[in-house]
């Protein structure tokens, strides 16, 4: 919804300020029409309807997998495609995956998204319209800002978007907001007073694999990222999470858990290893053993990891392999 839209519409007609917190309410209690705000009156309701469409983003597709994920494609106003995804998970958690942008610039080579043709940052009402459309299927409790884009590039909107995802059940310690690595975001989230978390897409221990794999390295090299993940953890006192996404003879070696670890602070970092999700690209998946010793070289030498379970892999929703197409039939 836009909700600036919303507050001069609201204004246009006459109405009394309160009037636009009632219509907040109801859509971030997943109202899926205006006539469903039954404490509005009824011509009010149809004036809405015709002036303030409830979502900025029109469903363009969606896609159910096995587990109970589900992917939405969408298209903005300017016909800009984006993704995003809910994760049911069996203790109960919903999770979204939300995207801050229409692609990505930063062209990782492991990652779908960054194939994609770079759009634009979405905005505030983008962002949360994403949300939105998945509250009107259920609760949802966390977020994640690791779909389309660089969220730190867009940090603006997506702190906005932020700042509502209480009223919609998911409060900002069960937000985490992942990078690439771009410091100056980084630096800003540090000084950000809502408690959401930072999550470092690393993928590497050392910097020219790094940069193979991710560019956006070049421009800021690993021992400055880490630098401000450590003054992030100083002011906020809390761990840093560390996406690593296992490649098949690329990046799984015993040595290169080693060095991981070494570079790796344990009372900073945990580490959550992501099993690789087929992109098309030409890398292969780490076996599920090589994961597994992997994780176990990373916790004999003292750093905590976990496993990430895979999600949505049978339509296309998994980690790094949202791309704006329709799910596989």
């Amino acid at each position: 919804m836009d909700l600036a839209l919303l507050d001069q519409t609201l204004t246009d007609l006459g109405q009394p300020a309160f009037r636009a917190r009632q219509v907040w309410g109801w859509t971030a209690r997943g109202a899926a029409d205006y006539e469903a705000m039954t404490n509005l009156p009824v011509a009010l309701r149809s004036e809405l309807a015709s002036r303030v469409p409830l979502s900025t983003l029109t469903l363009q597709d969606e896609a159910h997998a096995s587990d109970g994920t589900v992917k939405a494609l969408f298209a903005t106003a300017d016909g800009r495609p984006v993704e995003a995804v809910l994760m049911r998970y069996r203790d109960g958690r919903r999770s979204l995956c939300l995207s801050s942008q229409s692609g990505c610039p930063l062209t990782c080579s492991f990652c779908a998204t960054g194939s994609m043709k770079f759009g634009r940052n979405l905005s505030a009402s983008e962002i949360l319209d994403q949300a939105l459309h998945f509250r009107r299927m259920t609760d949802v409790d966390h977020c994640v800002f690791m779909g389309m884009g660089e969220p730190m590039m867009n940090l603006d909107a997506v702190l906005a978007a932020c700042a509502r995802l209480p009223d919609l059940g998911i409060t900002h310690r069960r937000t985490a907001i992942s990078t690439v690595g771009w410091i100056p975001g980084i630096e800003r989230l540090t000084e950000e007073p809502m408690p959401i978390r930072l999550a470092l897409s690393l993928h590497a221990p050392e910097d020219a694999l790094r940069s193979e794999l991710m560019p956006v390295n070049d421009r800021y090299p690993l021992a400055d990222v880490l630098a401000a993940c450590h003054a992030h953890h100083e002011r906020k006192r809390r761990r840093v999470f560390v996406e690593y996404v296992m490649l098949a003879g690329v990046n799984d070696r015993y040595e290169q858990a080693v060095e991981l670890a070494r570079i790796l602070d344990p009372l900073v970092f945990k580490v959550n290893l992501i099993p690789y999700n087929p992109t098309g690209g030409p890398y292969d998946g780490s076996s599920r053993g090589a994961i597994a010793a992997f994780k176990d070289a990373l916790e004999a030498h003292g750093v905590r990891a976990t496993v990430r379970l895979k999600r949505g892999r049978d339509i296309d929703a998994a980690c790094g392999q949202l791309a704006a197409r329709a799910a596989p039939a």
